[in-house]
């Protein structure tokens, strides 16, 4: 028995070589031939995994999917910063005419006035001089006949006087309601011809009365008028009281 293993083992190590050579001429035996199938091994191990291939194209569009629900609204953002100003717009077109308004009170204006002058020499003391020659008379508020002006406007007036004074001392006054509001002197000049004057603004009522005279005795009358010299007296209203209608 056992020489007949010694037999075989011999009787292998005889075929090898020549398996060898065969082999070697053909580097790819055919692996139904005893030889092939007596060298072939046992299995080996698996390999390592390789490198990750490339990324594939991309693929289609799927389908549109539903439409999801409406989202929670956010929080107010911060104010942004103001813009600069936008060119101008076009003009407009002329809007409607109003309304008509209520019609507003007349206008009126108010009128007071009179201008006189001297026409005798020499007039009466402490009585009102009587200015007969008319100027200016047009309301009638001045009397020639008493030489007093009459208040019809309440309001504010203003009065002057312009005298020729001649032959002797010159002393009148300003009356209103009789009482004297100024008073004038002018001293005569021997040989001469002078000139006195005066004039105030006062504020009358309906009914007050306003005039000029001499004041005094005689001595002082030197009021003088005549064909080339005038003695004057006038007065005008200014404005009417605001209460006045």
């Amino acid at each position: 028995m056992r020489d007949s293993a010694g037999f075989l083992l011999c009787s292998l190590l005889l075929v090898a070589p020549h398996c060898t050579e065969v082999a070697a001429q053909d580097p790819q035996p055919d692996p139904k031939t005893p030889c092939a199938n007596w060298m072939g091994g046992a299995p080996g191990y698996p390999g390592h995994n390789g490198l990750p291939g490339r990324d594939g194209k991309d693929g289609k569009d799927g389908l549109k999917g539903e439409k999801g629900e409406q989202g929670l609204q956010g929080s107010k953002g911060d104010q942004g910063a103001m813009g600069s100003a936008g060119p101008e717009g076009p003009r407009g077109f002329p809007g409607h005419p109003g309304l008509k308004g209520d019609k507003g009170e007349g206008a009126y204006v108010y009128r007071s006035a009179f201008s006189v002058g001297l026409t005798e020499r020499a007039p009466h003391p402490n009585v009102p001089i009587r200015f007969s020659k008319i100027f200016y008379n047009e309301q009638n508020h001045y009397d020639a006949s008493t030489g007093k002006f009459l208040c019809s406007i309440p309001g504010t007036y203003y009065f002057a006087y312009h005298l020729t004074v001649y032959m002797s001392d010159v002393k009148v006054s300003l009356y209103k309601k009789d009482k004297a509001v100024i008073f004038t002197y002018d001293q005569f000049q021997t040989n001469n011809i002078d000139q006195a004057s005066g004039s105030v603004l006062l504020h009358l009522s309906s009914g007050d009365e306003v005039w000029l005279q001499v004041y005094g005795e005689g001595d002082n009358n030197g009021v003088y008028a005549d064909n080339i010299n005038d003695s004057t007296f006038m007065g005008f209203l200014l404005y009417p009281d605001m209460d006045f209608h």
